[in-house]
């Protein structure tokens, strides 16, 4: 099977779906690589590294999709791309369907048999969203405190504080990877931090494993409503997999939050867990709703190009590896996992919530 990496064109984003390492192993399995001119470099892989791995480079994306087979990217295809993909093309990248009505339109009238990584589960974990999950995890607390400042919008305070000064109150909805990670961060920068699950084993192993300064409690609407009024930040990390992510602040509880407080929606991909939410960029990350400051980047992980790709193609690798060695139908019986990771095929759904999120019929 021939696979192509095309550059990424999304605003801001700087990830590539594979690194020359991971090249060099897909094509001693004897799969045919191609890469598109420049994909890596705003991740610090020039087009010789690719070249010395024994990948094909490309010049445009045109001749990219026209010679692969199976098409290899970090984020879903945006409307720009979709002229590009051949009726039938396998696809395999973060998809986010049940956020984007337009874009499961499209891979379903294209009969493109699509994977999505964030849907591939493994033992009751996404291993393949779990690596970009920590990144944006980790990166939420540190962009919270950038827009806490004063001249960014916020209230100006400091989550540590200093001596004979208060610490800034962190209310993080969701104790998965994303609010595990964001968590650490947040204590390590000394802010009183609570984080809200639904489970309680979830709960119980925070209370473990994380600092003093770290309290949780279960989560609810009356939970949350409590805590909300003294959040200087709030991270909302609620992950549904493959469905639209659970509103759990409204438009009208902004009006009960600080004038200057921050909210941080790692969940945007999935549609945001805020209902005042709406992508944004790293170019600009923010907006002001009610006085309050919302960061809702859409592809986090993209700021840090490097780390990300890198983790990104340590999960992914086996799994395109088997998707091109055997194809789309008997990968689906060497390879399991690879099941829950289909969402589209020959013009049908094959994703359940996806299919609820508009309505629509699922086949399995």
């Amino acid at each position: 099977m021939i696979v192509g990496v095309p550059k990424e064109i999304k605003p801001d984003e700087n990830r590539v779906a594979v690194t020359p390492e991971g090249a060099r192993e897909l094509i001693a399995a004897g799969v045919t690589l191609l890469v598109q001119s420049g994909a890596g470099a705003g991740s610090g892989f020039d087009d010789a590294a690719y070249e010395t791995a024994g990948a094909n480079l490309i010049e445009s994306a045109e001749t990219l999709f026209e010679k692969a087979d199976l098409i290899v990217k970090v984020k879903e295809p945006i409307a720009q791309e979709y002229p590009l993909f051949k009726k039938g093309q396998i696809l395999f990248t973060y998809l986010h369907l049940a956020a984007d009505r337009a874009l499961t339109e499209f891979l379903l009238e294209k009969e493109i048999t699509a994977f999505a990584y964030e849907t591939l589960e493994v033992n009751g974990k996404l291993p393949l969203l779990e690596p970009m999950s920590e990144v944006a995890g980790k990166m939420a607390p540190i962009m919270g405190t950038l827009h806490l400042g004063r001249y960014q919008g916020g209230e100006g305070i400091l989550p540590g504080g200093v001596a004979g000064t208060e610490r800034a109150k962190v209310m993080i909805l969701g104790g998965g990877v994303a609010g595990k990670a964001a968590a650490q961060i947040a204590a390590g920068l000394g802010a009183d931090v609570t984080v809200f699950d639904i489970n309680l084993d979830r709960l119980r192993y925070l209370e473990d494993v994380m600092p003093k300064n770290v309290a949780t409690r279960y989560s609810s609407a009356g939970a949350i409503a409590q805590l909300l009024p003294d959040a200087d930040m709030v991270i909302g990390t609620v992950l549904i997999p493959g469905a639209k992510a659970p509103k759990l602040i409204t438009r009208e509880m902004l009006s009960d939050m600080k004038e200057g407080s921050v909210l941080v929606d790692v969940s945007i991909d999935q549609g945001g867990c805020f209902e005042s939410s709406r992508p944004t960029t790293h170019s600009s990350p923010t907006y002001i709703e009610e006085g309050v400051v919302h960061y809702s980047v859409a592809n986090m992980p993209g700021a840090y190009p490097r780390t990300s790709t890198y983790a990104l193609t340590n999960a992914t690798l086996p799994y395109i590896k088997a998707l091109a060695i055997y194809g789309p139908d008997k990968v689906l019986e060497k390879v399991p996992a690879m099941r829950g990771a289909l969402n589209t095929r020959n013009g049908e759904l094959t994703n359940q919530a996806v299919a609820d999120a508009f309505g629509l019929e699922a086949v399995h």
